[in-house]
């Protein structure tokens, strides 16, 4: 058997550092969201890609790969979001087989009023502590690490 790869001592150090960005900053976003929207982050990547989508809509399948979750978990945050009147559920008119996640006015009307404070939490947590130079380099990094995860994977997503 091969000897393993082990860390150098500065991949270590990059290693932890990147290890508590992955568990702190989901946690900051989420602290944020429920503080002021009563949303996990979660939610609000659903209704957010409902929002950015033509016609409030999506298929649930692509909904799933945008927020990054599984379609299970999609199910039953989506159930979750039409309990509140914000996401209803209907069959593809295009494609019987499938059901698309459509955003309500309501639920237009959550994601308008949640995403500044959602915007000012990401600013504050991440771009307000980088250069423009940083910036840059951190989407590269993170697309490089994202292809690795999953090869069919683009910078912004499938």
């Amino acid at each position: 058997m091969d000897e393993p790869r082990w860390l150098s001592a500065n991949e270590r150090e990059t290693w932890l550092a990147l290890a508590g960005v992955l568990i702190k900053l989901p946690f900051a976003l989420d602290a944020q969201l429920q503080a002021d929207a009563d949303l996990s982050h979660f939610e609000y990547q659903v209704l957010a890609g409902l929002s950015e989508s033509p016609d409030r809509s999506l298929r649930m399948s692509k909904l799933a790969i945008l927020a990054n979750g599984s379609l299970s978990r999609l199910s039953h945050v989506v159930a979750r979001l039409e309990k509140r009147g914000w996401v209803r559920r209907t069959s593809d008119p295009d494609d019987g087989r499938y059901t698309l996640a459509v955003l309500t006015d309501a639920g237009w009307d959550k994601v308008v009023a949640t995403a500044p404070g959602h915007v000012a939490a990401v600013r504050k947590h991440v771009f307000d502590a980088l250069t423009a130079s940083q910036v840059r380099q951190l989407g590269e990094i993170g697309a490089r690490i994202i292809a690795t995860t999953d090869p069919n994977c683009g910078p912004l997503g499938p």
